[in-house]
Formats: C-alpha cells, structure tokens, sequence
C-alpha cells in the first residue's frame, strides 16, 4: 500500500529557514517529502555553460547534505517537465496536498494552473503562499481598488503598511521531524541535465550595516565594490525578502528599502499588465520604427561602441554576468536611443547573461530607459554617455578595470555621433507619438 505523505515543491525559495510553504507544508498531518523539479522547458532554452544553473545545482546539493545529514530526509530531485514530475509522484505515493511558493511571472502562473488543475483531478490540495515579496497582486493598489502605476505614490502606501506589519519569522525547522525519511532518488549531475559547470560564479551578498548605511553615497559609482550583490540571492531565494526588509528598516535606510519596493513594484506591474511582457505599456511606443541594425546590435552587446563607459558595463556583462545598476541604464539607454534598436533586444540579452535576471525588474527597467514603460523617463531624455563619465567614474577606475585599451589606437572610435543620435532618436520618437 503506498503511504500518504505531503509534497513541499521549491522553486524560487531555495533555503530552509524562513520559508512560509515549507513551514506550512511540515505542520500538517502526514510526513512531507521535499522535491525540486529541473524544467526541461525551461532548461532548453538556456545556454549550456549558463551560471545560475550551476548555482540552482549546488544549491540544491547543499540542501540535499543538510536535510540527508542532520534530519535523515533528502531532497528528491526531477529532470522532466512539472507536469510529468507529479505524474510520476502520483503513482509513487499516495498524496495528500501540495505545498509551494507563489511566483508570479506569465511562465509560472500558466504552469501553476496546469499543475493544479492536474492535482484537482486526483483530489489532491495544491497549497500554494507569498514568500518572495512583502507584498504582492492586490495588496497594494488605491483607494478605488486599481493598480498604482507611478513608482513614488506606490511607495509610500507600501511604505505606510510595511510600518505596521508584523514579520514574524517561520521557523520550519521546529517540525523538521516530519520530513519524510525516504531512500535516495537519482542524484543528477549538471552533465545529466545537459549542462557544464560555469566558469562564472554568482557572488555571496554583502549586507553589513556598514554597506547599508552608505548606500545612498556610494551606490552610484561602479569603481567602487559597494553594492550589495543581492539580486540573486531575491531571485532564487537563497535569502528572505523579511529578514532583508528588517535589516534595512533597522537601519534606517530609506533609500536601500526603496530598491526593495521598485522591485515589487515592477513585480505587481508585470501581475496587473502581462502584455508588458512583450509589449509596451504605452501602447503609443510600439508605433517606433526601430533601426534594429544587427551589425550595431553586435558592436554593442560585445562593448565595441567606442563611448567607453557603456563597453565597460558591456564587458562586465559579458565577463561576469554581472552589471553596476547605473551603467545598466546607461548602457539601456544607448541601444534604445542612440542606436534606435527595440528595447526587447536588449532585454532579451540581459535575460540571457544576467545572474540577477527577473523578468519584471528586467522588463521595468528597460521599458523605463526606453520611455515606454510606468512612470518612465520621458523620452526626450536621453543620457550623454561622455559626461556620464565625468559625474560617475571620474577617476576612471571602473573604465581601466573593463575596457584597458580604452585609450590605445586600437580602441573603436565612437560608432555614432552623440547629437546626431540624439537629434534622430528625438525625430523617430516624436514621429511614432503624434
């Protein structure tokens, strides 16, 4: 007869302490067997040498070694499709519920439905949480029950409730002896799910009091190691969004808690709006005729343009999976309207190279330096990518560490004149919007 247990499913919420659906899952009545599936629809369409898998990989491996070595339960790990995943747990077990994490994004809510819809036909509980925001949908919206739109009075009706929110941390761990105690399934390798282990490494975050506390002085210069590398960590959830949200609010950063919220922000534009996925949200913007010249496209994605503060962001992109937050706009900027090319192709290259690629921080923030988006940057502004050196890396510090030959003959010159460019992109802008 098979026994009846719970599933606990990890997905963007990979750690043990502090996780809502995994606290909830190991409080219930049968013993919980903890799963993570490697999608192979996802997986397919990543480059085979791609960072954040050798990052889920080990982090699931060191999940694997605590839970095997101090609570004698193991993670049971699937390289299938979700939906073949639970096909194969249902008839392994006899299950009870599943437990999991929202996620928001169009992917994950479409997946989500199919899952449980599938769950349903068995008479299966699909039992699912908020863990990755401090709010999230509806929580946040106006008066007349609408979505918030513009960045700053969002802001402040988060910041209005955060102020009375208790954050109460779940301790999963007090009823870790409900794991279920189960023999080892297939432990994959990175080669088994098609993979190679990558020659880039996604950094541990910096989150002193000291780096908080000077955020808002330091953060705008990329020759100084000052950001807090958090990115990926929110994004996989190898850290709490609480525990980060109650260290910034401790110290009394509004400007640090102020990142955390723009990313919720986008993360409820892209719930409200989904067509902002692939379309703008000022629907006047998709009228650009875009140059979308490919030879360009290239010069900019290898950092060849000869402006040598967007090559610099460029080659730290290319070499690092990594990209200072004020060079990424710049650098957005510059392929949007020097260039005239489609913000989705530059979109859809960070997706690939970032380590701490999310979908609507990502589409946000590139419909922002495009003028398309929410409360975007009006498109009349446009970033002179010389001057920019001169107020953000003066000393040439962050330039010399990437792009060494910016001063050798070797070095491209500039592959478009800045007032020309402006002049056009303010042309071909004010034609698509009369």
């Amino acid at each position: 007869m098979k026994q009846t247990i719970n599933i606990f499913w990890f997905r963007r919420d990979l750690r043990l302490n502090d996780n809502i659906g995994l606290y909830h899952s190991l409080k219930g009545d049968y013993p919980v067997l903890p799963i993570f599936i490697f999608d192979t629809s996802i997986l397919e369409e990543l480059p085979k040498n791609d960072a954040r898998v050798t990052f889920i990989y080990q982090t699931i491996q060191d999940l694997k070694k605590t839970l095997e070595t101090n609570y004698g339960s193991l993670l049971a790990t699937y390289h299938k499709t979700p939906l073949e995943a639970f096909k194969q747990l249902t008839q392994d077990f006899h299950i009870n519920a599943v437990y999991t994490n929202h996620d928001y994004e169009p992917y994950a809510k479409q997946r989500d439905k199919e899952i449980e819809q599938f769950l349903s036909s068995k008479d299966i509980i699909f039992n699912t949480f908020k863990d990755q925001v401090i709010f999230e949908k509806n929580e946040i919206v106006k008066q007349d029950g609408t979505p918030y739109v513009v960045y700053t009075p969002y802001m402040k009706a988060w910041k209005a409730r955060f102020k009375n929110l208790s954050l109460e941390e779940t301790t999963p761990e007090a009823n870790f002896d409900n794991l279920y105690k189960h023999t080892p399934t297939k432990n994959f390798t990175l080669e088994d799910l098609g993979f190679e282990v990558s020659s880039q490494e996604i950094a541990p975050y910096k989150l002193s009091s000291e780096r908080i506390l000077n955020y808002e002085a330091t953060r705008n210069y990329p020759g100084k190691d000052s950001t807090s590398r958090l990115g990926p960590h929110l994004r996989f959830g190898t850290v709490s969004i609480r525990d980060i949200a109650k260290q910034a609010a401790a110290e009394l950063n509004e400007v640090f808690l102020q990142e955390l919220i723009w990313r919720e922000f986008f993360m409820q534009i892209l719930w409200h709006f989904p067509r902002t996925a692939t379309q703008s949200f000022k629907p006047k913007y998709d009228n650009i005729v875009w140059r979308n010249n490919e030879e360009e496209f290239k010069k900019w994605c290898d950092g060849n343009t000869g402006y040598p503060l967007v090559d610099a962001g460029m080659r730290q992109l290319n070499a690092s999976g990594y990209m200072h937050n004020r060079v990424r706009m710049l650098v957005g900027s510059f392929l949007c309207k020097h260039l005239l090319i489609d913000w989705r192709w530059g979109e859809a290259y960070f997706a690939e190279k970032l380590h701490d690629y999310e979908m609507a921080s990502n589409i946000g923030n590139w419909q922002w330096v495009a003028g398309c988006g929410v409360d975007a940057a009006p498109y009349f502004r446009i970033f002179n990518p010389t001057t920019q050196i001169e107020k953000f890396d003066k000393d040439l510090k962050y330039i010399s560490k990437w792009v060494p030959d910016f001063q050798e003959l070797t070095y491209p010159q500039p592959m478009v004149d800045h007032k020309e460019a402006r002049e056009r992109c303010l042309s071909r802008y004010k034609e698509a919007l009369s």
